[in-house]
């Protein structure tokens, strides 16, 4: 689990596009994550 002050690890995701996005391709600026857990999910 990832701690308040801990480093996020390196990740890639694709975007609305499909296009990979990495979390490196963002270096040294503030980066906002949001995800909705239950999205595209029953329940």
């Amino acid at each position: 689990m990832i701690k308040v002050g801990d480093q996020a690890p390196a990740f890639s995701i694709p975007n609305q596009d499909g296009n990979s996005v990495s979390l490196v391709d963002h270096s040294g600026k503030y980066v906002l994550i949001w995800w909705y857990p239950k999205a595209d999910t029953p329940g």
